[in-house]
This record gives C-alpha cells, sequence and structure tokens, in this order.
C-alpha cells in the first residue's frame, strides 16, 4: 500500500509540474513582453518592445479610449519594423496634430470589429474559395488569403502583410502580428 501511496503521490507531482508549465506558456510573448488575455488591447501593447511606434501613434490619433474599451476589436498589429518600411517621413507626418484625422483612419483600417481569430478566418477563407474579405472599422476592406502556411492580408493599395504572430487574445479583443503597415485608398 505505501508503494502504491508514493508511485499516486509522485505521478501527482508530475501532472501538477506539466500543468503548471503548460498554464504558464498560454501567455504569448509579444516583443519581449508576456501578453494577458486578461488585460485589454492597450494595457498588453504598451509593454511590446516591438509596437513601440504603434503605441506612439494610437496615442496621437487620440485611440487610447477606444481600444481600451469593452469592444471586442480584432487588430492587425504593424511591428516598428513595419513602419519603417514606409516612404522617408510618412510616421513623422502622420504623427503631426494637422494630420491627427488620416492617422486615425490609417490606424483604424488595421480594426476589424469583432472577436476574429485565426481559425475563424480559416474557416472563412475555406468557405469563399481561399480568401476572405472584410470590412475594416475605418470603412475600407482587407483581404485574406493563405500563403503556405502563412495568413496574408491584402490592402486595397495592393500591400500585403504576412501574420507573424496569430491570436494573441485581448480581454477586448484579439491581436496578429503583422510585418508591414496596411494602407487605405485614401
Amino acid at each position: 500500500m505505501k508503494i502504491v501511496s508514493t508511485c499516486l503521490k509522485s505521478m501527482l507531482t508530475v501532472v501538477l509540474l506539466y500543468a503548471g508549465s503548460t498554464f504558464a506558456q498560454t501567455d504569448p510573448m509579444v516583443g519581449g513582453a508576456p501578453m494577458y488575455p486578461t488585460k485589454n488591447i492597450v494595457e498588453n501593447a504598451v509593454n511590446s518592445k516591438d509596437h513601440t511606434t504603434l503605441v506612439a501613434a494610437v496615442k496621437a490619433a487620440g485611440l487610447v479610449e477606444t481600444l481600451e474599451s469593452d469592444g471586442p476589436f480584432t487588430v492587425f498589429a504593424p511591428t516598428n519594423d513595419a513602419f519603417k518600411k514606409l516612404p522617408a517621413g510618412t510616421v513623422e507626418t502622420l504623427l503631426k496634430p494637422e494630420n491627427k484625422a488620416k492617422l486615425a483612419g490609417v490606424l483604424t483600417y488595421h480594426v476589424i470589429a469583432g472577436r476574429v481569430d485565426s481559425n475563424t478566418l480559416m474557416e472563412w477563407m475555406k468557405k469563399n474559395g481561399g480568401t476572405y474579405t472584410a470590412k475594416t472599422v475605418a470603412g475600407g476592406e482587407l483581404k485574406f488569403m493563405l500563403k503556405g502556411k502563412h495568413i496574408v492580408v491584402a490592402d486595397e493599395t495592393g500591400n500585403t502583410a504576412k501574420i507573424t504572430i496569430k491570436d494573441v487574445y485581448q480581454k477586448n479583443g484579439v491581436i496578429h502580428v503583422i510585418d508591414t503597415v496596411l494602407l487605405p485608398k485614401n
């Protein structure tokens, strides 16, 4: 009986250690920071060193309060490197107070109403012959398709962005990290 008890305790210890490590891995890392599903989009984004430009732009556009609200929102979050791909001076120009409305338009073009994870996008693409077009909060459209193993997003100007980190769940939505800034027609 003592051997059985010892074996059960050992098995329980292994199970608890495994479960603890599994739960510890559920918060994905973005920009060197864990993203907690109990925090909102802004609370998580401010901790990502890969999204400092995006956070500065969200603040300059006056969208912090919106992205802290209940949502839900699906945000396609360009990295700092994505912003660096834009023509020289573009970010600096957009961050000027007189361009606040245009900046807000560019940023809300990266947002879809609702909580849309990668599985949902895949289902919608499958049902629509391999692509899916979604309306953004800004009013424009984004087209989703599969390229190899990656979901790719095409904007209205012909740029494409690859989702590099998918399904970063937030209290008020989900973030997908992308490698290119998406731009509306105008």
